[in-house]
């Protein structure tokens, strides 16, 4: 299968990886927010918080919106527009934090994969754009009842029927990969194709190494196939 590249994250910090404070925060899942490999779109997807579940984060990277997470038994990244802290009793995204939540900050090393990724990134540009993320806000409460994705995702959040995850798992197609998180409600630039799936609205596209289905209205995505 091909490989489309497409606003891969090209910087990629490097040093051992090692907190600059002690500190780390308790986040909650904004949605179900996968956890990967390593702090960008081309890493492996290794695990997944569920929305309104709670992790601990250990640190971000200075400037980019990865932070190295902890959830169970499992260690990686997520993307901290989707995770979630408490603000005066307001769920804030950790992107946009504000300084009294302090977190840690963490260098990342890939002695095996950094140049190659860079190289790759460098090449790919990322001037097609990137996810649309929606933004993370309301009452706390509401983030740890269960997230935010549907509301998100609005009239575009309905189920498809277990007919069309079968077709798109059946018929898989090239990866294109653009920066930000796949997630429920993100939204895909009309610059990517996707594809159609037969007598249904929906049509589908693989990004950042996830098969997403998407609102063919709104081009929004309504389910990430697990």
């Amino acid at each position: 299968m091909n490989i489309v590249k497409l606003g891969m994250v090209s910087a990629i910090a490097l040093g051992a990886a090692a907190p600059v404070y002690a500190q780390s925060a308790e986040a909650y899942a904004a949605t179900d927010l996968n956890i990967r490999s390593g702090p960008g779109p081309q890493y492996d997807i290794v695990g997944v918080i569920p929305g309104g579940e709670a992790t601990m984060v250990e640190g971000c990277l200075d400037g980019q919106s990865w932070c190295r997470v902890n959830f169970g038994d499992t260690m990686g990244w997520s993307y901290s527009d989707y995770l979630a802290v408490e603000v005066e009793e307001q769920a804030v995204a950790l992107t946009t934090r504000p300084a009294t939540v302090e977190v840690g900050t963490v260098t990342y090393e890939d002695p095996d994969g950094t140049a190659e990724n860079e190289t790759e990134g460098a090449a790919a540009g990322a001037t097609l754009g990137a996810l649309t993320a929606y933004a993370v806000g309301g009452p706390i409460g509401g983030i740890i009842a269960g997230g935010i994705a549907g509301g998100a995702a609005g009239s575009a959040a309905a189920e498809p029927e277990e007919s069309t995850i079968t077709y798109v798992r059946e018929n898989p197609v090239d990866t294109v990969y653009l920066d930000g998180e796949v997630v429920v409600g993100a939204g895909i630039p009309t610059t990517v194709t996707t594809y159609e799936v037969p007598e249904t609205t929906y049509r589908y596209v693989n990004i950042n190494g996830a098969t997403v289905i998407v609102d063919n209205e709104t081009n929004l995505i309504v389910d990430v196939v697990r």
